[in-house]
């Protein structure tokens, strides 16, 4: 967290002259109508740079666990396992979710992080 506060920090810092650069630019305007304009270019600049100083990326799996479910690769029926998110894997909107038996989960689980590995 620390990490991410000292991002936001120098983040914090880059804004200034950005957005005193605009308001020099808008100096011919009202005082008012310059500053909302210059915040909402800085808010267009720095959304994008706020969303990856604050995205999180799960060290570990994410699981999604349901009841009675039919096992995606050897038809099992019983409680179902799917990971849904890990590092940059993310299935949370997946329209046809694919549950595995508490055996099959582990295969999945270690072919997933092999590709995540190699990225």
């Amino acid at each position: 967290m620390a990490k991410k506060y000292i991002l936001y920090l120098i983040r914090w810092q880059l804004s200034t002259p950005i957005l005193a650069i605009v308001l020099i630019w808008l100096a011919s305007m009202n005082t008012i109508l310059a500053t909302v304009i210059a915040n909402l270019i800085g808010g267009l600049i720095f959304f994008w740079v706020d969303r990856f100083i604050f995205r999180t990326i799960y060290p570990k799996p994410l699981w999604e666990i349901e009841e009675d479910i039919i096992c995606a690769d050897c038809g099992a029926k019983g409680k179902g396992y799917r990971i849904t998110e890990w590092l940059g894997y993310n299935r949370r909107k997946d329209k046809a979710p694919e549950f595995r038996c508490e055996t099959c989960k582990d295969v999945k689980m270690n072919e997933v992080s092999g590709k995540l590995k190699k990225k």
